[in-house]
């Protein structure tokens, strides 16, 4: 007899804070509506390109903590803004260390779709899609949605 276990649908989304991001964490949401899916919103973070007066230093424990803190902080700030303190499906929220592209792929394992913004905050403004997004879509092992921005 097959199994009658019912898997909740996983859309993982990655959240950067800018408006492409913000747009994609909405489709998100809407999608996991009519699936009947969650949310798991994502980001990622990672130790300033230069850390330190003389140059790369190895950071401290303290400062690990606060980096991640601020990045827990910033995607929550950002989750809420976009849909709300009590939105309509569970959101869950995930800082991970890494680069954002790593970070994405390796979330979105065993997900059901993976949502990105077509631009996030840094890069070449002129480009159609960003390096993360462009990444994303060639190496996923789950179906990948780009929101562009102004799209919906």
């Amino acid at each position: 007899m097959a199994d009658q276990r019912e898997e909740t649908v996983r859309i993982v989304v990655g959240v950067d804070g800018s408006d492409s991001s913000k747009q994609a964490l909405r489709w998100a949401v809407r999608q996991a509506e009519f699936t009947g899916g969650v949310v798991e919103a994502v980001t990622a973070w990672d130790f300033p390109q230069f850390h330190g007066a003389l140059g790369w230093l190895p950071p401290t424990s303290g400062d690990e903590a606060a980096l991640e803190d601020r990045a827990r902080s910033d995607l929550a700030n950002a989750v809420e803004e976009t849909v709300g303190s009590q939105p309509p499906v569970e959101v869950r929220t995930d800082a991970r260390y890494g680069t954002p592209a790593s970070v994405l792929l390796d979330a979105s394992r065993g997900a059901s779709l993976l949502v990105v913004g077509s631009r996030g905050l840094g890069g070449f403004a002129g480009l159609l899609l960003g390096s993360v997004a462009q990444h994303c879509t060639q190496h996923a092992a789950c179906p990948v949605v780009v929101i562009r921005d102004g799209g919906s």
